[in-house]
């Protein structure tokens, strides 16, 4: 598979739009196009010189910066479907958590469920061959996880810790947004060399629930 990354509203909310193209039909998807001025003209330049056939948009989750551009997508790249949980704009089909279909002939997509940032929020698991990625939204970022805007820090629990680590370990991940400076910034602040014991130390907190719930809170208020 090939996975082309579109930067958006770069230097404000840095968001992430992907373009995942399966090589041996060109058959494509385009993941979160919250921006459409800045995703579209990526996509149309490869659709008019024959390199890509645009096959369905897919989100993480509704919110806007996510799953706001679909209606405007929509006008310009006409009868996709799109993939998404149900309280995304314009989408037509929910997958089951654990269901499965295919981009192309190659590339098989899982919707793994993940509730606690929205509660439809989904990570898209995608297996071509020997290799693995997946796609987590405002689940999962590099160093950190989205906020808890509609659920629980058990439901997160268990998003990263059950659902998301059970993935194989080359698995690569794709978040929704560039937060990767601030969050390890965040972690020097209470992270040092020994994890648990530090962890547990600044948060006040043993329970490995309470601890995330706690973590959060704090980089909240940051």
């Amino acid at each position: 598979m090939h996975i082309q990354s579109i930067p958006m509203w770069t230097g404000s909310s840095n968001n992430y739009a992907y373009l995942v193209k399966d090589n041996k039909t060109n058959d494509a998807v385009i993941i979160d196009p919250a921006n459409p001025p800045e995703v579209a003209p990526v996509l149309k330049e490869q659709i008019d010189g024959g390199k890509l056939n645009l096959t369905a948009i897919m989100n993480t989750h509704h919110h806007w910066d996510h799953a706001g551009g679909n209606k405007k997508m929509l006008s310009q790249f006409k009868d996709l479907p799109v993939f998404g949980g149900k309280d995304c704009e314009a989408v037509t089909k929910t997958p089951k958590h654990g269901e499965t279909f295919k981009i192309g002939s190659g590339i098989t997509v899982k919707a793994l469920h993940t509730p606690c940032h929205t509660q439809d929020s989904i990570c898209w698991f995608m297996e071509d061959g020997d290799e693995r990625v997946v796609f987590t939204g405002d689940t999962l970022f590099i160093g950190g996880c989205g906020r808890f805007f509609e659920g629980t820090p058990v439901e997160m629990n268990t998003a990263l810790n059950k659902t998301l680590a059970a993935l194989p370990n080359d698995t690569k991940v794709y978040p929704g947004h560039e937060y990767t400076k601030q969050n390890v910034k965040f972690l020097t602040t209470v992270l040092q060399t020994q994890p648990d014991p530090t962890i547990q130390k600044a948060t006040g907190k043993t329970n490995e629930v309470d601890v995330m719930g706690a973590l959060r809170e704090m980089k909240n208020s940051m």
